[in-house]
C-alpha cells in the first residue's frame, strides 16, 4: 500500500515533541513521493512544516482511528508503534479513570496515587470464572488466568510483577495473593490463607521502607509460591528474598525513611511492654533521623505496629519471640547511636558508660568492655601470631555500621523463615501459583552495586520475557497454520554475559576481592582492559577512570565503582559476631547467628510420590556451614539465587504485570508522558509491541471480519460460505497479499492494515452517509417546496378570499354606516331636543313650583304672623288691661286709704270733743231723717226695682246662663291665656336658652366640624394606611395562609414521607432481619452439610485403615430440631470416644478441623451458659431491687395507716365527747317544755344524737378493721422477712401509749383472729366439698368415658343408619338419667333441667327426621342412578326387571362412600411402618410424575393425616418420630438431588403446604377463621406443634434458598451471552477489533445462549412451579430473585466490560429487559417486585443513549439514574466507547460535572451489585379447600400398610 494513500489530507499523525514526547497533527494536503515536507495543522492551531529526510523518508507515524482509542488491549491497535500506545494509555488512565490495559500478554498497571474501589470481594467474585478477555483488564483477570490455567493444564504458574519504585509492585502482588485466597479457599480449618494474606505486613514492616519515589517502597525483591492441593485449595507458601538493601539501616537520604519497623518501634515507645527497650522518638536516634521524614502523612505507626504484632500472632510467632525481635531492632537504633570519637589518629575509643552502648549491651546480653574493645579494634591473623590492631574512627564507624546491617539481615533472614515454616503444611502439594514482586530497571545519577543487580536481574527477566513473547508468537501462527517467518527481535543474551559470562564483570569483581590489596579502581582498570575493546555493550565515560557504562536492554546506565567491592564482600569483624554468639541471656541473638544447614525448597516434591517431577530449589540466602561459605560474595551469591529463580520460572507458565508510575510527585490521575515513556521502554511493553507489529498482529475470526465489513461487500460478494466470502472480499480490498495471511480459524493482518479497513469502511459509510443525506436533504428540499407552493397557494386563495370577504364586508359596513348615521345623528338630534324639552319644562316647573311655594309660604306667614300678631295684640291689650285695672284699683285703695286715714283721724279728734258729739247726734238725727226719707225712697224705688227685678231676673236668668257660659268660655280663654303667656314666657326663654344653645351648639359644630375634618382627614389617612395595611396584612395572610398550606402540605407530606420512610425503614429491618436470620440458617445448613462430610470421610478412613469395618451413618442429621440435637450430639462424642482407634490414621487436618469445631460448640455452649447466668443474675438483681421498693413502700403504707388511725381514734374520742356533752345538755333541758319529747329542738337533737352514734359506730368500724389489718400485714411482714426487721412492730406498739388503746387494739386483735379463723375453717370445708365433687365428677367423666369408648366400639361395628339411631338413643338415654339425678337433687332444677332437656330431645328428633328425610331422598337418587345404570348395562333385560329390583340390586354392587360419616381425614400406620412410610413417600419418590398424575401436594397431606392419626391417639414419641424423620428425609434427599430443579421445586411446595396444613388445623382461631365447620373439627387436639412448625418453616427457608442456588447454577451462564452479547436486533452493533485476548463475540454461534433461551427457562421454572403446586406469593418472591440475578449479574458485567459501554448495546438491553417485562405480563406477574429490580440495568442502558454534553443533560442523568450509585455512574460514563466514528465520548468536564452533582448523595462507595444477595423469603398463610376425608391415596406410591380412619 503506498504511502500516498496513507498520508493524505485530513490524515492525522505523530510528530516528536520535547515536552509531551509525542504531539499531535493532521495533514493539510495530500503526500506525495517526492514531497521534502508535510504541511502540518497542530491541535492548537499552529501550522507547521515537518521535514523529511530524502533518504530514509521518516514519515512521522500515524494515528489510529478515534474508535480504537482507549481500547483495552494494545495489540487491537491498528498501528502498533510507541506514540499510539502512549495516547491509548493516557486516553484510559486520564478520561476513564482506568489503570489497567493489556498489551498481549502484559497486564500494564499505572498507579493512580489513589485508593480505588475495584478490588472488594464482588469483584473477586465478579472475575472469577471469566475469560480472559471477556472483561475489563484487572489484576483479578490475571490471578484468574493463572488459577484457570493451573486447573486446565496441570502445570504451574508464575506472576512476574515488576516496575520502578513507587510504581505498585508490592500492592499488586498483594491483590494477586488476596485473588487466591479468597477463590480458592483453604483445604483444612488452619486458615492458610490468612496467613499467606498475613505475610505481607511483616514483609512490609521489615523490607518496606519510604523513598522520594514511594512512601511505601519494597527495598528487596520476593518470590512467593502459594502451593495448592489436588481440588486447587490453598494449602501454604513459600517465600524467597533477594538482595535486601542493607544499607539503608544506616544511612537514609533526604525525604527518606529507614525501614518501617523502626519507626513503628518508637511510636509506640510509651506502651508498658517496650519501657525496657529504652526508646523515645525517632529524631533520637541517628539510623531513623537521617532523612529528616520521620513521619508519613496518613500513616498511623502505633497501629501499624498493632498490625505487624497481630500478623506476628496469626503466623505462629509468640509473643517472647516478638519481644525478643523487638529487642533487636531496639539494639540497632541504640548501636547507631554510640559516638566514636578519636584517641589519636590511628586508633579511636568509646567513653565509657557510654548510655547506647549500655542499653545496646544489656538488651543483646553481652558485656560492655567486650563490645567496646571490638569496636574499635580488630584481630588480624598471620600463620604464626595473631595481632589486634586499632582502628581509626572513620573505620571503627564503618564497623560499627556493618555490624548493624549484618544483624538486621540475619534478623530479616530468620523472620522469613519462620514465616516459611508458619506456612508450609503437611498436606500434599499438587500444584503452585508463583508470584514475583521484584525491582524494575533502575537509572539515577548515581549508580552503585544495588542497581548494577538490579538491571542484572531484569535483564535476564527480559530474555525469558522476549522467549516466551516469540514461543507465543510462534505457537500461534503454528496453531493456525499460517507461513511462519522468522522475526528479528532484541536478543539481550551479550549483555547478560558481560555480566555473568567468564572473566565477566561479576567473575572480575569476585577476583578483585579476592586479592589483598585489592580496590575499586584497580578492579576499575581490569574491566576497561578487559572489555572495552571486545564488548561493543560496555563504555567508558569520558571524564572519568572510576565508572563504566553498559548498554542494557532499555537504556545506558553509568556505574560508579566505589564501594562496589565493600558491598560485593559485606565483611564483618568476627569478634564482634564472636561477642554476640556469647550471649546468654539472649537466646534469639544466638540462634540469629548459629550454623545454618542447607535445606531443600518446600515446593520440591518427595520422590517416589508419583506425579511431575518438580524442581528443587534452593533458599534464596542458604546458610553455610563453613567459614569458607560464610565468606561467599554478595554478587556469587545474588547470581546463584537469580539462575535458581530462573530455572523455576522456566518451569511455570509466566504472566506478565507491569506496573507503571505516571508521575514523580504521586499526584492522583497525573499521567507525565516523559516519565512513562521512560518506563515503558524499560519494562518490555514496547519490545512486545514491536515483536507483534513485526509479524501480524490484528487477528479477526472469519464471523467477526463479516460482521465488521459487510459494508465494504456487494450482494454478489455474499457467498454460503462466510470464509471463502471474507477471502474474495480481501483479496480485492488490498491487493498486497503480504499483509494479510488466512488461518483456519483467523484472518492475521500487518500493522496497519486495520486502519485501512477502517478508513475504507469509513470512507464507504461516508460516502453512504452523504449519499443518505443527499437523498434525503432532496427529498427534505422537494417535501418542502411543496409544501411551501401548497402552502403558497394556499396563502393566495385564503388571501384573496380573505380580500373580497374584506370587500364586501367594507361595502356593507359604509351602507351600513350611512344608515347608522343617518338614524344615530336623527336620534342625537332628537335626544338632544327632548333633553332641551324635558329641561325647559322641568325648569319652568321647578321655577313655577318655586314660586308656588314661595306665595304659598308668604301667605302662610302672614296669616301666622296675623294669627300671631292678633294673639300677641290681645295678649297686650289684655296684659295692659290688666296692669291698669290693677294700678287703679291699687291707686283707688290707696286714695281711699288715705282718705280713710284722714277721716278716721278726725273722727278721733272729733270723739274727743262734746261739739263733735252734739254735731254728731245733730248730724245724726238729720241723717236718721234722711236715711228715712231715703228709706222710703228706697221703699219705692225698691218695688220699682223689684218689678224692674222681676222683669230682669227673667232676662237676667238667660243672660246669666249665657254670662256664665262666657264666663266659663273666657275662664278657659283666660287660662289658656295664662298658659299661653307661660307658655310664651317659657318658650321665650326657651328660645333664649337656644338662642345660646344654638350659639354654644354652632360653635361646637364648628369645633366638631373642624376637628371632623380634621378626623375625617386623618381617618381618611388612616383608612387608606389601614387599608394599605389591610392589604398588606391581606397579602401577608395569604402569604401566611399560603405558607401554612404549603407549611401543612410540606408537612403532611413530610409526614407522609417519614411515615413511608418509617414503614420501608421496618420494612427494611424486618427484611434485613430475615435476611441475618436465613443466612444464619445457611451458614448452618453449611456447617452441617460439612459435619456430614467431615462424617464421610471419617467413615471412609476408619474403612481403609480397616477392611473389615464398615461404619454406617446415622440418618439423623445432627441439627435438625431442639428435640434431636442432644441425643445426636451425645451420639457423636460417643461414637468419636468408640472410634478414637480407629482414626488415628485420619488427616490431621480434619481432626484440627472436629476439634475446632468441638471447641467452638463449647464456647457457644459456655457464652450461652454465662449469657443465662447473666440474665439469672440481672433477674435476681431487679428482683431484690422490687423487693427493696415493695417494702419502702409496705412501710409508707404501714406508716400512713397508723397515722390514719391515731386521726380516727382522736375523732372517736372527739365524738365520744360531744356525745357525752349532747346527753348532758339534754339531761339538763329535760324539765323545760321546749326539750320535752316530740318538741323540733327535741328532735333535732335526736337526729344528730343518731347521727353521732352511726359515724361513730363506722369510725369504730374502721379502727377495727385498721387494726385488723395492721396486725394481719405486719404478721404476714414478720414471717416473709423471718424476723430480720421486728423494730416496726414494736416501734408502731410502743406508740400505743395509753393503755385503754392498746386493751382495745388486743380485743380487736382477738376478734379479728376469730374472724380469720372462721373464714380459715369456712374455706377449708369449702376446699374439701369442691375437692369431694371434682373427684366425684372425675369418677363420673371416667365411668362416661369407659362408656363411651365402649358404646364407640359398637357403633363402629353397626352399619351407618343404626349407629346414628344408636347414638340418639345413647343420648336419650343420658339425658334422662341426667333428669333423674337432677330430680333427686333439686326438684325446681330438675323441672327447668327437664324442660331444657326435652327441647334437646325435640331438636334431636327434628335433626334425625331431618336425616331420614335425606336418607329417603338419598335413597330415590340411588333408585335413580341404580335405574340409569341398568339400562347402560342391563341391555336386553331391561324389559324383565321389575321396579323392585331396581331398587334392590344395584344397591349392593354399587358403594357410594359417605366420606363425612365414614372416615375422618386421618391415616393409620404401624411404628415400624414409618421407614417404609418415608422411604416411599420421601426418598424414592419422582416428583415428575406426582406433579403430572397427582394433586398438588398430596405427600404433605398424606404425612400430616398421617400426623393427625398419631395426635389422636395420643401418641407423643409417634408424633416425634415422624416429625423427625421427615424433616431428615426432604434434608437428605435435597442433598442427595440438590441440583435438580424440579426436585428442590417439589419439595419446597410440599414443605409449605405441610407447614399450612400444620397452621390450618393448629386450632389457633387465627388460622381457623379460614376453616370450614369439618375442617375445624379435624384440627390438632392434644399436641401443640407450634415449635415444629417453627422448624419447618426453618427447613423450608432451606429448601427455598437451595432452589434460588439451584436455579442460578442453570441462569448463571445464560444472562451475560443472553443479556449482552447476543445481538437480539441484528445489525444494531458493530464488531470492534480485539487483541491478542480472545475475547466472546456477540455472533449467536451454534450452543451460544440467547435471550429466548433464558424466557424458555424461566417459563420452565415458572411451569414446574406451578405443577408442584407452589403458592402464588411464593412464585412471585422467587421470579423477584430470578430477575435480580438477572439484572445484577448483566449490570456487573456492563460495568467491568468497556466493550460493551456504547449506545447501541444500551439498545439492545432495553429491548431485552422490554421482552422480560412481555414475559412477566404474559404470566400475571407484574405485581411481584420482579420488574423493580430491574430498575438499574434500565437506567444504566438509558445512561448509554442520552445525550451526554451539557448541564441540562447532567441534570437529566442525575435526576433519571436515581438507582445507580455514584460510582456506578460515573463508571459508565468513563467506560463508554463509540462503536462508529459518528459517536462521540463522554467529555471529562462533564463527568466531573455528574460527580459535583452527585456529592450529596448518601449511598454506599459499592460499585457492582451483590449477586448473592438473597431476598428475606416470607410464607403467607394459605389455606387449603381441600378435605382431608376427601384424598384417595393412588396405587403408585405403594402405601398400602396405610389405612383410612
Amino acid at each position: 500500500m503506498a504511502a500516498s494513500e496513507l498520508y493524505t489530507k485530513s490524515a492525522r499523525v505523530w510528530i516528536p515533541d520535547a515536552e509531551e514526547v509525542w504531539k499531535s497533527a493532521e495533514l493539510t494536503k495530500d503526500y506525495k513521493n517526492d514531497d521534502a515536507s508535510l504541511q502540518l495543522l497542530l491541535e492548537d492551531g499552529a501550522n507547521i512544516e515537518y521535514k523529511l529526510d530524502k533518504k530514509i523518508k521518516n514519515l512521522p507515524y500515524l494515528r489510529n482511528p478515534d474508535i480504537l482509542v482507549g481500547e483495552n488491549d494494545l495489540t487491537a491497535l491498528s498501528y502498533l508503534h510507541e506514540p499510539a500506545v502512549l495516547h491509548n494509555l493516557k486516553v484510559r488512565f486520564i478520561d476513564s479513570k482506568l489503570i489497567y490495559t493489556y498489551c498481549g500478554i502484559v497486564l500494564v498497571a499505572i498507579n493512580p496515587y489513589e485508593t480505588l474501589p475495584i478490588y472488594g470481594t464482588d469483584i473477586i467474585n465478579a472475575y472469577s470464572g471469566q475469560n480472559m478477555g471477556d472483561m475489563d483488564p484487572h489484576i483479578f483477570a490475571v490471578a484468574e488466568e493463572a488459577y484457570k490455567q493451573m486447573a486446565r493444564d496441570e502445570r504451574n504458574q508464575s506472576i512476574i510483577v515488576s516496575g520502578e519504585s513507587g510504581a505498585g509492585k508490592t500492592v499488586s502482588a498483594k491483590y494477586a495473593m488476596r485473588y487466591f485466597a479468597t477463590v480458592s479457599g483453604s483445604a483444612s480449618e488452619a486458615n492458610v490463607e490468612e496467613k499467606v494474606l498475613a505475610s505481607n505486613p511483616i514483609m512490609e514492616a521489615i523490607g518496606n521502607a519510604k523513598t522520594t519515589r514511594n512512601d511505601n517502597s519494597s527495598r528487596f525483591g520476593k518470590y512467593i509460591e502459594i502451593g495448592f492441593d489436588s481440588r486447587y485449595r490453598i494449602i501454604g507458601a513459600n517465600m524467597r528474598t533477594y538482595l535486601l538493601e542493607k544499607s539503608r539501616v544506616v544511612f537514609q537520604a533526604d525525604e527518606e525513611r529507614n525501614y518501617h519497623i523502626f519507626y513503628q518501634l518508637c511510636a509506640s515507645s510509651h506502651l508498658p511492654e517496650f519501657k525496657a527497650l529504652r526508646l523515645s522518638s525517632a529524631n533520637d536516634f541517628l539510623y531513623t533521623r537521617q532523612g529528616r521524614s520521620p513521619v508519613i502523612d496518613g500513616v498511623d505507626d502505633t497501629k501499624e505496629l498493632c498490625t505487624t504484632r497481630n500478623a506476628f500472632t496469626l503466623l505462629g510467632i509468640n509473643e517472647s519471640y516478638q519481644m525478643g525481635l523487638f529487642q533487636v531492632l531496639a539494639a540497632i537504633l541504640h548501636l547507631g547511636n554510640v559516638e566514636i570519637k578519636d584517641k589519636d589518629s590511628d586508633s579511636s575509643l568509646i567513653p565509657p558508660n557510654n548510655r547506647h552502648l549500655t542499653a545496646f549491651c544489656e538488651l543483646v546480653g553481652v558485656t560492655y568492655q567486650d563490645m567496646a574493645q571490638w569496636l574499635c579494634h580488630r584481630k588480624l591473623k598471620t600463620a604464626t601470631e595473631t595481632y589486634i590492631k586499632p582502628l581509626p574512627r572513620l573505620q571503627a564507624t564503618n564497623a560499627r555500621d556493618a555490624l548493624s546491617k549484618h544483624i538486621y539481615a540475619k534478623l530479616f533472614n530468620w523472620i522469613v523463615e519462620h514465616v516459611n515454616k508458619a506456612l508450609i503444611t503437611n498436606v500434599k502439594q499438587h500444584s503452585f501459583i508463583g508470584v514475583l514482586d521484584i525491582y524494575g530497571f533502575e537509572t539515577f545519577e548515581i549508580n552503585s552495586f544495588e542497581q548494577f543487580c538490579i538491571n542484572y536481574a531484569n535483564e535476564k527477566l527480559q530474555q525469558q520475557f522476549n522467549m516466551h513473547v516469540f514461543k507465543l508468537e510462534q505457537e500461534e501462527y503454528m496453531k493456525e497454520q499460517i507461513p511462519w517467518t522468522l522475526i528479528d527481535f532484541y536478543d539481550n543474551q551479550p549483555c547478560i554475559n558481560l555480566i555473568e559470562a567468564k572473566m565477566g564483570i561479576l567473575d572480575l569483581l569476585d577476583e578483585e576481592c579476592k586479592m589483598p590489596k585489592g580496590s575499586d579502581d584497580s578492579w576499575a582498570q581490569k574491566l576497561y582492559n578487559t572489555h572495552l575493546k571486545t564488548c561493543s555493550l560496555f563504555e567508558k565515560p569520558r571524564m572519568s577512570n572510576r565508572a563504566f557504562i553498559i548498554q542494557h536492554f532499555a537504556d545506558k546506565v553509568e556505574y560508579q565503582c566505589e564501594g562496589f567491592l565493600e558491598k560485593n564482600k559485606d565483611t564483618v569483624n568476627e569478634e564482634q559476631i564472636n561477642v554476640l554468639k556469647a550471649s546468654k541471656k539472649f537466646d534469639l541473638l544466638v540462634e540469629l547467628f548459629q550454623d545454618e544447614l542447607k535445606a531443600t525448597s518446600p515446593t520440591g516434591q518427595v520422590p517416589g510420590t508419583g506425579g511431575r517431577t518438580r524442581l528443587s530449589i534452593k533458599p534464596g540466602k542458604s546458610r553455610e556451614t563453613s567459614s569458607k561459605e560464610h565468606k561467599k560474595t554478595v554478587g556469587c551469591q545474588f547470581r546463584n539465587s537469580l539462575q535458581m529463580l530462573m530455572e523455576t520460572l522456566n518451569a511455570t507458565t509466566p504472566h506478565y504485570v507491569r506496573c507503571i508510575k505516571p508521575n514523580d510527585f504521586k499526584l492522583a490521575f497525573s499521567f507525565d508522558p516523559k516519565r512513562a515513556v521512560q518506563q515503558l521502554r524499560a519494562c518490555g511493553v514496547l519490545e512486545t509491541i514491536r515483536i507483534s507489529a513485526a509479524g501480524f498482529p490484528s487477528r479477526w475470526t472469519y464471523q467477526e471480519f463479516f460482521s465488521r465489513y459487510r459494508v465494504l461487500m456487494k450482494q454478489k460478494d455474499v457467498l454460503p460460505d462466510k470464509k471463502l466470502t471474507c477471502r474474495n472480499v480481501l483479496e480485492k480490498l488490498v491487493q498486497d497479499k503480504d499483509k494479510y495471511q488466512f488461518g483456519k480459524t483467523k484472518i492475521f493482518f500487518r500493522a496497519g492494515q486495520v486502519a485501512y479497513l477502517e478508513k475504507l469502511r469509513a470512507d464507504k459509510l461516508r460516502v453512504a452517509c452523504i449519499r443518505i443525506q443527499k437523498t434525503i436533504r432532496c427529498w427534505l428540499a422537494r417535501k418542502k417546496y411543496l409544501r411551501m407552493r401548497s402552502a403558497a397557494i394556499t396563502i393566495q386563495r385564503f388571501t384573496r378570499g380573505y380580500q373580497a370577504r374584506c370587500l364586501a364586508k367594507f361595502l356593507r359596513r359604509t351602507q351600513a354606516a350611512t344608515i347608522i348615521q343617518k338614524y344615530q345623528r336623527m336620534v342625537v338630534e332628537r335626544k338632544r331636543y327632548r333633553q332641551k324639552q324635558a329641561a325647559a319644562l322641568a325648569m319652568q316647573t321647578i321655577l313655577r313650583a318655586y314660586l308656588a311655594r314661595q306665595k304659598y309660604k308668604a301667605l302662610l306667614r302672614e296669616h301666622k304672623a296675623v294669627i300671631i300678631q292678633k294673639r300677641i295684640r290681645g295678649w297686650l291689650a289684655r296684659c295692659w288691661y290688666k296692669r291698669c285695672l290693677h294700678s287703679i284699683v291699687y291707686l283707688q285703695c290707696c286714695i281711699r286709704r288715705m282718705k280713710a286715714r284722714r277721716e278716721l283721724k278726725k273722727l278721733k279728734i272729733e270723739a274727743r270733743s262734746v261739739e263733735h258729739f252734739k254735731k254728731l247726734n245733730k248730724g245724726m238725727e238729720n241723717k236718721i231723717m234722711q236715711l228715712q226719707r231715703k228709706v222710703d225712697d228706697q221703699h219705692k224705688e225698691n218695688r220699682v226695682i223689684s218689678e224692674k227685678l222681676i222683669g230682669l231676673e227673667t232676662s237676667y236668668g238667660a243672660e246669666s246662663e249665657r254670662l256664665r257660659g262666657e264666663l266659663n268660655r273666657l275662664r278657659g280663654v283666660e287660662e289658656d291665656a295664662k298658659n299661653k303667656a307661660n307658655q310664651v314666657t317659657s318658650l321665650l326663654e326657651e328660645l333664649e336658652r337656644l338662642k345660646r344653645e344654638l350659639t354654644v351648639t354652632q360653635q361646637e359644630k364648628k369645633t366638631i366640624e373642624d376637628w371632623a375634618q380634621t378626623y375625617r382627614d386623618e381617618m381618611e389617612k388612616m383608612v387608606s394606611e389601614l387599608k394599605d395595611q389591610n392589604g398588606l396584612l391581606k397579602k401577608d395572610k395569604d402569604d401566611l395562609n399560603r405558607l401554612i398550606q404549603e407549611q401543612s402540605q410540606q408537612m403532611t407530606e413530610k409526614m407522609a414521607r417519614a411515615i413511608t420512610q418509617e414503614t420501608q425503614q421496618l420494612v427494611t429491618d424486618l427484611n434485613e432481619e430475615r435476611s441475618r436470620y436465613q443466612n444464619l440458617l445457611t451458614e448452618h445448613l453449611r456447617l452441617e452439610e460439612k459435619y456430614d462430610d467431615l462424617k464421610e470421610e471419617i467413615a471412609l478412613s476408619s474403612n481403609v485403615s480397616k477392611p473389615g469395618h464398615r461404619r454406617t451413618d446415622s440418618t439423623h442429621s445432627s441439627n435438625e430440631s431442639e428435640y434431636t440435637y442432644n441425643s445426636e450430639y451425645t451420639e457423636l462424642e460417643e461414637g468419636s470416644r468408640a472410634s478414637e482407634d480407629v482414626t488415628r490414621g485420619i488427616d490431621t487436618s480434619l481432626t484440627l478441623k472436629l476439634q475446632k469445631r468441638l471447641t467452638e460448640l463449647e464456647q457457644e455452649k459456655q457464652s450461652l451458659r454465662d449469657e443465662l447466668e447473666n440474665k439469672e443474675e440481672q433477674f435476681q438483681r431487679a428482683r431484690a431491687r422490687d423487693d427493696a421498693e415493695f417494702k419502702k413502700a409496705r412501710g409508707a403504707e404501714l406508716e400512713y395507716e397508723s397515722l390514719k388511725r391515731q386521726e380516727l381514734e382522736s375523732e372517736n374520742k372527739k365524738l365520744k365527747h360531744d356525745l357525752a356533752e349532747m346527753r348532758r345538755s339534754l339531761l339538763g333541758d329535760a324539765a323545760t317544755a321546749a326539750g320535752a319529747p316530740g318538741s323540733p329542738a327535741y328532735n333535732v337533737l335526736l337526729d344528730q344524737l343518731n347521727a353521732s352514734c352511726e359515724e361513730l359506730e363506722v369510725r369504730k368500724e374502721e379502727v377495727l378493721i385498721l387494726r385488723s389489718q395492721l396486725v394481719s400485714q405486719k404478721e404476714a411482714m414478720h414471717h416473709k422477712e423471718t424476723m430480720t426487721e421486728p423494730s416496726i412492730f414494736v416501734e408502731d406498739v410502743s406508740k400505743l401509749k395509753d393503755a385503754d388503746e392498746l386493751k382495745q387494739a388486743y380485743i380487736g386483735l382477738k376478734d379479728t383472729n376469730r374472724l380469720l379463723e372462721h373464714q380459715l375453717q369456712t374455706q377449708r370445708r369449702g376446699y374439701d366439698n369442691e375437692v369431694e365433687a371434682l373427684r366425684g365428677e372425675l369418677q363420673n367423666v371416667k365411668e362416661e368415658n369407659n362408656r363411651q369408648q365402649q358404646l364407640l366400639a359398637q357403633n363402629l361395628q353397626l352399619p351407618p343408619e343404626a349407629r346414628i339411631e344408636a347414638s340418639l338413643q345413647h343420648e336419650i338415654t343420658r339425658l334422662t338419667n341426667e333428669n333423674l339425678e337432677l330430680m333427686a337433687e333439686d326438684p325446681t332444677a330438675s323441672r327447668e333441667a327437664r324442660v331444657i332437656i326435652l327441647r334437646r330431645m325435640v331438636d334431636l328428633m327434628e335433626q334425625l327426621e331431618k336425616q331420614d328425610r335425606t336418607i329417603r331422598k338419598l335413597k330415590k337418587q340411588l333408585k335413580v342412578y341404580s335405574k340409569r345404570i341398568g339400562e347402560m348395562g342391563a341391555g336386553q333385560t331391561e324389559g324383565q326387571t321389575s321396579p323392585g329390583q331396581m331398587v334392590e340390586e344395584p344397591i349392593h354392587p354399587v358403594n357410594i362412600p359417605r366420606r363425612e360419616k365414614d372416615f375422618q381425614g386421618m391415616l393409620e400406620y404401624k411404628k415400624e411402618d414409618e421407614l417404609k412410610l418415608v422411604k416411599n413417600l420421601i426418598l424414592e419418590l419422582k416428583p415428575r410424575g406426582v406433579a403430572v398424575n397427582l394433586i398438588p401436594g398430596l405427600p404433605a397431606y398424606i404425612l400430616f393425616m398421617c400426623l393427625r392419626h398419631a395426635d389422636y391417639v395420643n401418641d407423643d414419641q409417634k408424633v416425634r418420630t415422624l416429625l423427625t424423620s421427615t424433616i431428615n428425609s426432604i434434608k437428605k434427599i435435597l442433598k442427595k438431588r440438590g441440583d435438580d430443579f424440579e426436585t428442590v421445586s417439589f419439595w419446597l411446595a410440599n414443605t409449605c403446604r405441610f407447614l399450612h396444613c400444620l397452621k390450618q388445623y393448629s386450632g389457633d382461631e387465627a388460622f381457623m377463621k379460614h376453616n370450614t365447620t369439618r375442617q375445624n373439627e379435624h384440627s390438632l387436639s392434644n399436641f401443640d406443634l407450634a415449635e415444629y412448625r417453627q422448624v419447618i418453616s426453618d427447613l423450608a427457608i432451606q429448601i427455598y434458598q437451595q432452589l434460588i442456588k439451584c436455579m442460578e447454577n442453570i441462569l448463571q451462564p445464560m444472562i451475560v451471552s443472553g443479556m449482552l452479547e447476543h445481538e437480539t436486533i441484528q445489525g444494531v452493533s458493530g464488531v470492534k477489533p480485539t487483541g491478542l485476548r480472545k475475547r466472546t463475540s456477540s455472533i449467536a454461534d451454534e450452543g451460544t445462549y440467547t435471550l429466548d433461551s433464558i424466557l424458555r427457562q424461566l417459563s420452565t421454572f415458572h411451569s414446574i412451579m406451578c405443577q408442584h403446586g407452589t403458592d402464588p406469593e411464593l412464585i412471585k418472591q422467587v421470579v423477584k430473585q430470578q430477575f435480580y440475578i438477572i439484572g445484577a449479574v448483566t449490570l456487573n458485567n456492563l460495568l467491568l466490560r468497556k466493550d460493551m459501554c456504547s449506545w447501541s448495546k444500551g439498545m439492545q438491553i432495553r429491548y431485552n429487559v422490554s421482552q422480560l417485562e412481555e414475559w412477566l405480563r404474559d404470566k400475571g406477574l407484574m405485581t411481584c417486585g420482579a420488574k423493580e429490580t430491574l430498575e438499574p440495568l434500565i437506567q444504566a442502558a438509558q445512561l448509554l443513549q442520552v445525550k451526554k454534553k451539557t448541564d441540562e443533560d447532567a441534570e437529566a442523568i442525575c435526576s433519571m439514574c436515581h438507582a445507580l450509585t455514584t460510582a456506578q455512574i460515573v463508571k459508565v460514563l468513563n467506560l463508554y466507547t463509540p462503536v462508529n466514528e459518528f459517536e462521540e465520548r463522554v467529555s471529562v468536564a462533564f463527568i466531573r460535572t455528574i460527580q459535583t452533582r452527585l456529592r450529596d448523595r448518601c449511598e454506599s462507595p459499592q460499585l457492582l451489585m451483590d449477586t448473592k444477595m438473597i431476598y428475606p423469603v416470607t410464607f403467607p398463610f394459605n389455606p387449603s379447600s381441600l378435605a382431608l376425608e376427601t384424598i384417595q391415596i393412588p396405587s403408585s406410591l405403594n402405601l398400602g400398610f396405610l389405612t383410612r380412619v
